[in-house]
């Protein structure tokens, strides 16, 4: 069993993991103020991407302080990074993006956070992970807490499209419960920072391709200003700084304490949706939300 980490340290890593909560939470903010101007999501994505771009660069060619333990990463190590990062920042990112523009920033918030339960679901059929009563608790809550605030949500006189945004962004979910179980296997190879790094290069370079395939690299250059400037808000703001202080959190109190705090993310996007784009939720919307937070605790803390 391991020891609590000392007062002053624990402080400081509770307080980074949850700035970095909170920071995270933001990006769906900023997704539906931009989609305000005309702004097609894979161009948006592009531009998100395109800034991140030379700050995972620099990641990804600094030499590492120490190499990670473990056998040195082969063709196959690659390959499934590849693959992982396309999984979870190129197609989870980009499911994300599409769906915002049908459901409200809280409720996408809310599908994302099942991700814990899909790994879990994802780990019994694939790896044959046995599902305990705990867990399955965990699930009932989770999909009941996401059922309650869906029905509650659905407008269908203003909302024809509204299923199709909620299916879009639960395959963002698969997606990066996908990238979770890949990165598992190769975190330990490859070390977490040039994982991370090339991961979200990998990414770039497909979110690139698609955005040319599909003619929205064209359409880069003539965007109202206010488009690019939440584009670099996602970029630093919900992507890089977030994905630090997390990290750094994590190293000071461990994992399962910032799994904890990290609840704090669905709650942190309502409060901000209401702050900024008047969404409001009912009672019975709040109560599902607790019940989503509620289940994916019980999947992602252990005693």
């Amino acid at each position: 069993m391991s020891q609590a980490p000392p007062s002053s340290q624990a402080l400081t890593g509770g307080l980074l993991v949850l700035m970095g909560a909170i920071f995270y939470s933001s990006k769906a903010i900023m997704v539906k103020l931009a989609y305000q101007w005309p702004v097609d999501p894979t161009a948006l994505l592009t531009l998100r991407m395109l800034f991140a771009l030379p700050f995972y660069l620099f990641f990804a060619l600094r030499k590492p302080r120490r190499p990670p333990p473990g056998p040195l990463p082969d063709r196959q190590a690659y390959l499934g990074l590849i693959a992982t990062g396309l999984t979870g920042y190129y197609l989870a990112s980009l499911f994300d993006f599409w769906g915002l523009r049908y459901v409200t920033a809280s409720l996408e918030r809310l599908i994302l956070f099942s991700y814990p339960s899909l790994v879990l679901l994802l780990s019994a059929v694939v790896w044959g992970r046995r599902i305990g009563g705990r867990q399955a608790l965990a699930l009932l809550l989770t999909y009941l807490g996401i059922a309650v605030v869906m029905g509650l949500d659905w407008q269908p006189q203003t909302q024809p499209d509204f299923w199709r945004g909620s299916l879009l962004i639960f395959l963002a979910a698969l997606a990066y419960a996908i990238y979770l179980m890949g990165s598992e296997r190769l975190i330990p190879r490859l070390g977490t920072i040039r994982f991370t790094a090339w991961s979200m290069l990998a990414a770039t370079a497909g979110i690139l391709i698609h955005s040319l395939l599909s003619g929205q690299a064209g359409q880069l250059a003539g965007l109202d200003w206010p488009v690019y400037s939440y584009a670099l808000l996602m970029a630093i703001v919900a992507t890089l700084i977030p994905s630090f202080l997390i990290a750094a959190g994590i190293r000071r109190i461990g994992a399962g304490h910032a799994a904890i705090i990290g609840s704090i993310g669905p709650v942190s996007t309502i409060l901000l949706a209401y702050l900024f784009l008047d969404e409001r939720l009912s009672p019975g919307q709040w109560m599902g939300s607790l019940l989503v937070i509620l289940g994916v605790s019980l999947i992602t803390v252990r005693r």
